[in-house]
């Protein structure tokens, strides 16, 4: 499509605002500031090294731990910063939340407050940014209690518990080959994708759909030994191939980061696991409720596919806490609601081989 015909991030919201006149020019203004920290984060990943960017945060110092008890990189903390410096100005937002700080963070007291609450992951994957993988942002924007908008008051841990379909916006940045903006107002999906000469995000992929079925999958399989039954189950059906109960082969893929997973997902179908396990008992899942497990839910539910538990629809999860860990599953329709069926079926049991064990075929 030529660049004269591709409508801007900016053209495209007023053109949903036209469509939907409750999308006001308050949310419209918070997505483009959100796009703007996204923006920020594209080029300090681009510079790498040469920004000196690359390495844990105080690294001289024995390093630096956030509340999730990760050591924080460098790119960490400074897109972190991107993301509060540029959204706590705009007179949008009534506070903030993030991944990276243990409470949440107050609009200044000299600021113009708003109606929204913004919750991000500043860089997911940040693992794999010293070794050049392509890693993301991830961000969701809820509305305020009226209490909250009403009185003006600081925001609360408890203003931020709001189950996943309350969500009036999600979206997550793509720092790889190219800066790509993915993004729902709750009117399905679209790809924009970063123009280094205009400094703006295009619109490339209108209307992305998450094909119902696909052939790949993506799990840890290093934690196989931790995993419940009916994800052991599924995975195990999916590597028989051809020769199993599925009659198809299926292609595992894992890139350590949730938004390059996502986002291949998004483009050509695929399911999603992080589920629940027992390698830690204390913690519920991996991945952060509100930050992560939400915002690529939400997109994935608005695009046709389906994001899930195992055990219940992600969406309609009622948070608990600010940092809470939750199991995912997400991707293709029908794999995810074969996972969940699995999950709702009662535990045999039987052995699964019948033939070696005290109650066998060679029984006396």
């Amino acid at each position: 499509m030529p660049l004269s015909k591709r409508f801007t991030l900016t053209r495209y919201l007023i053109e949903e605002r036209r469509r939907f006149p409750s999308a006001t020019g308050d949310f419209n203004a918070l997505i483009l500031d959100a796009a703007l920290a996204c923006k920020a984060i594209a080029r300090a990943v681009a510079f790498g090294e040469l920004g000196g960017v690359l390495g844990n945060h105080d690294a001289d110092v024995g390093g630096c731990v956030n509340v999730q008890g990760e050591t924080q990189k460098k790119l960490d903390v400074l897109s972190n910063e991107y993301f509060v410096r540029l959204n706590q100005w705009g007179g949008h937002l009534a506070g903030m939340a993030s991944e990276e700080m243990d409470l949440p963070c107050q609009i200044p007291a000299q600021q113009p407050r708003g109606n929204y609450l913004l919750v991000f992951d500043p860089l997911d994957g940040s693992s794999n940014i010293d070794v050049n993988v392509s890693v993301g942002s991830i961000f969701s924007i809820v509305r305020a209690p009226h209490e909250v908008v009403d009185s003006g008051r600081d925001v609360i841990e408890a203003d931020f518990l709001q189950p996943g379909a309350a969500q009036v916006a999600a979206g997550y940045a793509l720092y790889g080959p190219t800066t790509m903006l993915v993004l729902s107002v709750g009117n399905g999906v679209a790809g924009f994708t970063l123009d280094p000469m205009l400094g703006e995000f295009m619109l490339t992929h209108p209307n992305l759909q998450v094909p119902a079925d696909t052939q790949e999958f993506a799990i840890n399989a290093s934690n196989s030994r931790f995993w419940e039954r009916p994800v052991k189950r599924y995975v195990d059906e999916c590597l028989a191939g051809k020769t199993g109960p599925r009659g198809k082969d299926f292609n595992m893929r894992w890139i350590a980061s949730m938004v390059a997973e996502a986002h291949r997902i998004l483009m050509r179908g695929g399911v999603f696991l992080y589920p629940r396990d027992s390698k830690e008992p204390s913690k519920p899942g991996r991945l952060r409720l509100l930050y992560e497990a939400n915002p690529v839910g939400f997109i994935m539910e608005q695009a046709g596919g389906r994001a899930s538990t195992g055990y219940e629809p992600m969406l309609g999860v009622q948070p608990t806490s600010l940092h809470q860990r939750i199991g995912l599953i997400f991707g293709s329709r029908n794999e995810v609601e074969r996972i969940e069926r699995y999950h709702a079926e009662p535990v045999s049991t039987e052995p699964s081989n019948p033939l070696f064990v005290e109650r066998s075929l060679f029984r006396n």
